[in-house]
């Protein structure tokens, strides 16, 4: 049996993220292999919650460019987050996991209504969830809707998969001198405004002592090694 590090875990992923090498919309190809990084995890016992950003749709942060106001823009990426979600959630399910589409927003035909209580349930049962809309409500980031939902189910860990792999002083994509940090407490994130999630999400972690593991999503077995205490990533934590 797999000795595990962490037995439940919520990971986020950037609506971006499902765009590989296009400009827009979604990568069957991403898709099908973040599925199978799950499947790989769920395979060894892992409970796994899921939420995932609209980038690659709509980013209500821009709506205004768009003569669209905030919070219409951010109901707009809510939206949008669903449809990401429901892409992922029939990706997982071809590779043969029970899977359920939990959403903020009531839209019976399509989601559960996220219940608490109904979530724990599912991922005693083994089930992946799939948190849809955000928090349901504007101005909150869908990095926020993770911590939040990450607290809420007990995990025990919230994991972000990023094209990084972890947490550098500065782009490591645009400076080759970049450090990256093995371990950082939520205090030094904020004073050095590295923006791994933004503010509300980091305090609320900080506040519910969750620790974080930012990784490289794109790498094949990194969310396998990370869940078994491999040594990948960045580790966020609130320090000694």
């Amino acid at each position: 049996m797999t000795k595990l590090k962490y037995k439940r875990v919520l990971l986020k992923l950037s609506g971006e993220s499902l765009m590989g090498d296009k400009g827009f919309g979604i990568d069957h190809k991403v898709l099908d292999f973040f599925a199978t990084e799950v499947k790989k995890v769920h395979d060894v016992g892992v409970q796994i919650g899921i939420v995932i950003g609209g980038g690659n749709i709509y980013r209500g942060l821009s709506a205004n460019d768009q003569g669209i106001d905030r919070v219409t823009g951010d109901q707009m990426g809510m939206l949008a987050t669903m449809i990401n979600s429901l892409a992922l959630q029939n990706a997982i399910e071809r590779k043969g996991i029970h899977t359920r589409l939990l959403s903020a927003l009531h839209m019976e035909q399509i989601a559960e209504p996220y219940i608490r209580r109904r979530a724990l349930r599912h991922l005693e049962k083994g089930r992946v969830i799939i948190f849809g809309a955000g928090t349901g409500h504007p101005y909150f980031s869908t990095d926020t809707a993770a911590s939040l939902r990450a607290v809420e189910i007990g995990a025990d860990a919230i994991v972000k998969g990023t094209r990084v792999d972890g947490v550098y002083d500065s782009d490591p994509e645009k400076n080759a001198k970049a450090f990256k940090f093995d371990k950082i407490s939520y205090l030094d994130i904020l004073k050095k405004n590295l923006r791994v999630m933004d503010l509300t999400a980091v305090s609320l972690c900080q506040e519910n002592d969750l620790p974080m593991v930012v990784f490289n999503m794109n790498a094949p077995d990194n969310l396998l090694k990370l869940v078994t205490g491999q040594n990948v990533g960045t580790v966020v934590h609130n320090g000694d």
